[in-house]
């Protein structure tokens, strides 16, 4: 662990240090919720493939608002970390487990309860109706097992630790891909075979996470007495996790909408876009574990006082994701049929699959700009502009779009997805400026 401070030494060498065991976790991590689709694509039917669409989109969206409050923790931890601030670090952990038990407990009646209700107003077509509300109700009853999985990678994060989340996330990555094997393709229980399989496989992976911390040497002692309600270390969990989480609650409505209004073209767009979405997820794990890698770095800096070497960390980590944002672009837009067909050997299905791609590799071209700003402002404290930007680009943009594309473009799921890239770009010209901002107040004052 004492070899995790960020407040050191070269900064490329050690954010990429961070970042690549994140992008394996990242990896891994899709790889499994990809094999969901991958095999009931495979051994199941288009309904099948609709339903794990669909439901895996709604358990998604709430598992990414239990992700992005973590970032509460994560943040808050390495301040404290870069601060040499022990005792407060373990009560925020304290604090932390207390917050995140209650969520999943909220997560999995919302999940339980209302799997129908979710389904319905997704406009699932009606052949994928009863595979989705069973896929949505088995992956909730899991809802604290997937909180424990993700705030144990959330703690280690802040503390400078990316190699222990990687543990976890390989052996849930490794679990489920037997699950599947075994559920979906012997005994053919299709979406909600895939579903067990997903919550078995967390549960070993939390149980045999719990065994690696024990055996880690921590920078300091949790004791009973941390595991409570701490207020200051509530507030701050809830200061900076809440904005984060709130507008990953909103901007996941907003595709939410994309996905609802596909599923009203025909059930072969809706697992084109499903299939699309899976796709999307491997070509954003670069920019999105840049992001999540610059918080937990401009944390400790920030922490430290040491705001050039944030303001570093950000222009080293556009650059770099840049270039593969570039890559990922030509591989999406001119092979994006080769990536959907892994998924899915129906042609209609990888036809609309790439049609939706198309656009999403326009996207690859921004997110790497678009993401290190978010992870850069969430390490700074500022999440309550990383909400606003992302309500703008998904309520200004990327909604309105999509549904007058939808009226206009005759189904075209090229035009309804043109939609993404052009929100992100609103969002990353108000970063531009708040970032500009931000940098001419910090030097008034000094």
């Amino acid at each position: 662990m004492k070899d995790n401070s960020f407040t050191e030494g070269p900064i490329l060498p050690k954010l990429l240090k961070f970042m690549l065991p994140v992008l394996l976790a990242m990896f891994l991590q899709a790889l499994y919720g990809a094999v969901d689709l991958l095999i009931v694509g495979q051994f199941g039917t288009k309904s099948g493939v609709s339903a794990v669409s669909t439901g895996s989109q709604i358990i998604m969206t709430l598992t990414n608002i239990l992700v992005s409050f973590s970032m509460g923790i994560t943040v808050s931890v390495a301040q404290r970390i870069g601060q040499k601030r022990n005792k407060d670090t373990a009560q925020i952990i304290g604090t932390g487990l207390c917050v995140f038990f209650f969520a999943g407990v909220i997560f999995t009646l919302i999940s339980v309860i209302g799997a129908n209700s979710l389904t319905k107003a997704m406009h699932a077509p009606d052949e994928a109706m009863d595979a989705t509300v069973s896929y949505i109700r088995i992956c909730g009853g899991g809802f604290l097992v997937i909180t424990a999985y993700n705030l144990l990678g959330s703690i280690f994060r802040g503390l400078g630790d990316s190699k222990t989340p990687l543990v976890a996330v390989g052996i849930a990555c490794i679990c489920n891909i037997i699950g599947d094997l075994i559920f979906v393709s012997v005994f053919g229980l299709g979406a909600t075979g895939a579903a067990i399989a997903t919550v078995i496989a967390q549960f070993i992976s939390v149980v045999i996470s719990f065994f690696i911390i024990r055996r880690l040497k921590l920078p300091f002692e949790i004791h009973r007495s941390d595991i409570r309600i701490h207020k200051p270390s509530a507030r701050n969990i809830i200061h900076i996790g809440t904005p984060i989480a709130l507008q990953d609650f909103l901007v996941g409505i907003s595709f939410l909408v994309l996905v609802a209004i596909v599923n009203q073209i025909s059930v072969d767009a809706s697992a084109g876009v499903g299939v699309a979405n899976k796709v999307c997820t491997f070509i954003m794990l670069i920019p999105i574990a840049f992001m999540q890698s610059m918080s937990a770095f401009v944390a400790q800096n920030q922490g430290a006082g040491r705001y050039e070497r944030s303001n570093a960390a950000l222009r080293n980590g556009i650059a770099v994701s840049a270039a593969f944002g570039v890559a990922m672009f030509f591989i999406t837009f001119f092979f994006g049929d080769k990536l959907a067909g892994i998924f899915c050997p129906i042609d209609s299905t990888v036809k609309d699959a790439w049609d939706y791609l198309k656009a999403y590799a326009i996207d690859c071209l921004q997110t790497c700009f678009l993401f290190c700003f978010v992870g850069y402002f969430n390490g700074i404290e500022k999440t309550k502009f990383v909400m606003l930007q992302g309500l703008c680009g998904a309520f200004l943009v990327r909604i309105p779009m999509a549904l007058i594309m939808q009226h206009f473009s005759s189904g075209s799921l090229f035009l309804i997805g043109l939609s993404i890239p052009c929100s992100t770009l609103l969002q990353i010209a108000l970063c531009f400026a708040v970032y500009i901002h931000t940098n001419k107040k910090r030097t008034e004052i000094v």
